[in-house]
């Protein structure tokens, strides 16, 4: 049975929220740890220096932009999924170094493998084989709405989650996400073509 052009089939929109799942599992254990680093940071040796506080937070963000572009090039050589699981890999990797981080120097170096798991240009690639060339807009924008969403409950959700289980728990639980991302991928998403 074929889908009219004007509609979504039910794998457009199982791709979709997918893949949506899985930028909001990797989104929300960055967003928790913004708003109660800069708190955590100041307990840590090297965390009264505002210049590593700062490249611990944009230490991320740096990386996550220098290793897009190979990303990208790499779904197209070895495959989407493969791709994503690596860099999902890469990223609880640090993750977990973050959470274990005796300095400020540690923590660098877990956001710099935070920011190399970078499958962002992998996950919208995989988004557009997926989907009708008509129905993309609508994905892509089911994938912002779920960043945007997690960004919100981030912001109400890490005070209490830092006061419950600490800076240690909150990387821990990134990392412990971006793996649910994995099974995600895995078990939710559907073939590509």
């Amino acid at each position: 049975m074929s889908v009219p052009a004007d509609r979504m089939s039910p794998e457009e929109r199982r791709a979709g929220a997918s893949l949506a799942a899985i930028f909001a599992l990797r989104m929300l254990g960055l967003f928790l740890i913004l708003p109660v680093f800069s708190v955590y940071a100041k307990t840590l040796p090297g965390g009264d220096n505002l210049a590593m506080v700062g490249l611990a937070l944009g230490a991320y963000g740096l990386t996550q932009a220098v290793f897009q572009i190979p990303y990208g090039i790499a779904s197209d050589v070895f495959g989407r999924k493969r791709v994503i699981v690596i860099g999902l890999l890469i990223f609880a990797l640090g993750s977990f170094v973050a959470a274990w981080a005796p300095s400020m120097n540690w923590i660098i170096v877990g956001r710099v493998l935070q920011g190399a798991g970078a499958i962002s240009a992998a996950v919208t690639a995989l988004a557009a084989d997926l989907t009708r060339e008509e129905h993309r807009t609508k994905v892509m924008a089911m994938i912002g709405s779920s960043i945007g969403l997690v960004f919100a409950l981030s912001l109400v959700g890490s005070p209490i989650l830092y006061g419950w289980i600490g800076m240690h728990g909150l990387f821990i639980l990134t990392g412990v996400l971006a793996l649910a991302g994995i099974v995600t991928l895995l078990k939710a998403v559907p073939p590509a073509p």
